[in-house]
């Protein structure tokens, strides 16, 4: 029972507490949600993002100037 009347004390009993803490909890879900799914994005993808090929396509250019001189 002490745990329930410490929250309450703590968070629910203020309302401004009550507000900052669901701000505080939407930012931080908002944070963990687009962490996870950029990493899901990312490995899902791998191989086809602009990353992973940039090289490949910056190699293609230098071999081409190298054929046109």
């Amino acid at each position: 029972m002490a745990l329930y009347s410490t929250i309450y004390n703590s968070i629910f009993k203020r309302n401004s507490t009550f507000v900052a803490s669901i701000f505080a909890g939407a930012f931080l879900f908002q944070v963990g949600l687009d962490e996870v799914v950029t990493r899901w994005y990312t490995a899902r993808n791998q191989g086809k993002l602009w990353a992973d090929l940039k090289p490949k396509v910056l190699a293609g250019f230098e071999n081409a100037e190298e054929d046109d001189e």
